[in-house]
């Protein structure tokens, strides 16, 4: 799910800016990413950014599954490429644009069921609107970033200032 937020926030603009950021975070891609692919994850991230801006718990349920439905095949374990033993949710040889909205999909499920339905937002400054997930330990994350907290805790400080 940190994958959908990092390209969502920005999105990439070429299909090698694309697989060089897959493959920055993990993933291992088997065949060359196509201008499908390029489609397949605008359009995932635009379904998962739907599911950031979803106004209540229901509606982010529904469009989530919508997703799913959409993206996920049973689980099988898989062994590739000496990595191990692991669970993938989706069919076997998938292009890169499926794999992304397949993992944004069941990332994002998987994420909110266990953590809670509201774990999943937009910073609260007033300044940035980027998605994160919220992985605090209390739940009560409001900021995308310490930047953002600590830029967001100094323009308060100014205001109450301002005021005496």
């Amino acid at each position: 799910m940190n994958l959908a937020a990092e390209l969502a926030n920005r999105r990439p603009e070429s299909l090698d800016e694309l697989a060089d950021r897959c493959r920055a975070a993990g993933l291992m891609l088997e065949r060359p990413v196509t201008a499908d692919d390029f489609g397949r994850a605008q359009a995932a991230l635009d379904a998962w950014e739907r599911v950031v801006d979803a106004a209540g718990e229901q509606e982010r349920a529904d469009l989530l599954n919508r997703m799913l439905a959409e993206a996920a095949a049973y689980p099988r374990l898989t062994s590739h490429a000496g990595t191990g033993w692991h669970l993938h949710y989706r069919d076997a040889e998938q292009p890169l644009g499926s794999v992304l909205f397949t993992l944004f999909a069941v990332g994002t499920a998987l994420h909110l069921a266990g953590r809670g339905m509201r774990r999943l937002r937009r910073c609260e400054t007033t300044d940035c609107d980027l998605a994160f997930a919220d992985t605090s330990r209390t739940g009560r994350q409001r900021y995308c970033s310490q930047r953002c907290a600590n830029r967001d805790a100094v323009r308060r400080h100014r205001a109450r200032a301002a005021l005496t």
